[in-house]
């Protein structure tokens, strides 16, 4: 498994499209959920790729501050079905905490997690930070993780 980090400039159009082609996979179909995937937000957005040989099987999109959020965000973490339960949202989420945290020096990175996964984020050192939310349809929460060695902060 590979671990890519790209700006949106640098993606080809194959990983583009498969990139769109996982999120709608998963956002959409399978969580049967019609929102506007197409935010805007790719473009100054970091893309985390996961590769198995060239495939797309694992993705997230870093933000940075005062894009969606006012602190750096993570979002749109997807597993590929046939990968998932093997520890690499886990890696994923790790890997763009700590590139946020040592790159951007941010103190803080907030996120809009679905409630299912709250004990997921909870385990990653994530604290809620509001009441549940409806979010496309979908039970969210606002969630933070604090970066303990962030400078002057």
């Amino acid at each position: 498994m590979q671990i890519k980090n790209k700006i949106f400039n640098e993606l080809n159009l194959k990983e583009l499209y498969n990139i769109l082609q996982l999120r709608s996979e998963v956002f959409v179909v399978e969580q049967n959920c019609v929102y506007n995937d197409l935010d805007g937000n790719d473009e100054p957005g970091h893309h985390i790729l996961a590769c198995n040989n060239d495939e797309i099987v694992g993705y997230l999109r870093v933000l940075p501050p005062d894009t969606r959020f006012k602190e750096a965000s993570i979002g749109r973490l997807v597993v590929d079905k046939d990968h998932r339960f093997k520890g690499l949202a886990r890696e994923l989420m790790i890997y763009a905490s700590d590139w946020i945290f040592t790159k951007w020096n941010a103190p803080k990175i907030q996120i809009s997690a679905q409630k299912y996964l709250k004990g997921f984020y909870l385990s990653l050192g994530y604290k809620i930070v509001s009441d549940e939310y409806v979010e496309d349809g979908i039970p969210h929460l606002k969630m933070e993780l604090t970066n303990k060695n962030a400078n002057n902060l």
